[in-house]
């Protein structure tokens, strides 16, 4: 079974960094993009970046460009996001996910995911 588990997360103040972990196992990703996403309270799930696992190609929402960072180290089968300069509007749960790459798939749309972790938490303070 394929099987995601993040974890990282956690209470922190702004400014601070933090990095979140994709542990990932039951096949092989090779062909496959690995996305975060994350979600607040009383708002819909959104991007946030994307890699692909083989080429390493990598993807940013706007609000992060220059402050997250996605990485994967594939001996380890996991996937990162090193956040830093963290804002309280950061705070969400986030989400990894994972799904096949075809020309027609769009890195940054939620239903190219088939499979997704349980979430890791993380909490700015101001």
């Amino acid at each position: 079974q394929v099987q995601l588990v993040e974890s990282g997360g956690g209470l922190v103040q702004a400014g601070a960094s933090l990095r979140l972990s994709c542990a990932a196992s039951g096949r092989s990703f090779s062909g496959y993009r690995m996305g975060w996403y994350r979600q607040a309270p009383g708002k819909e799930r959104e991007f946030v970046a994307a890699i692909s696992w083989s080429t390493g190609s990598t993807y940013y929402a706007d609000s992060v460009k220059g402050r997250f960072t996605i990485s994967r180290d594939n001996a380890k089968n996991t996937v990162y996001l090193q956040m830093h300069s963290l804002k309280p509007e950061d705070t969400a749960v986030y989400y990894c996910g994972a799904g096949p790459i075809f020309t027609t798939t769009i890195a940054t749309q939620p239903g190219t995911y088939i499979y997704w972790g349980k979430g890791t938490l993380v909490t700015v303070s101001s």
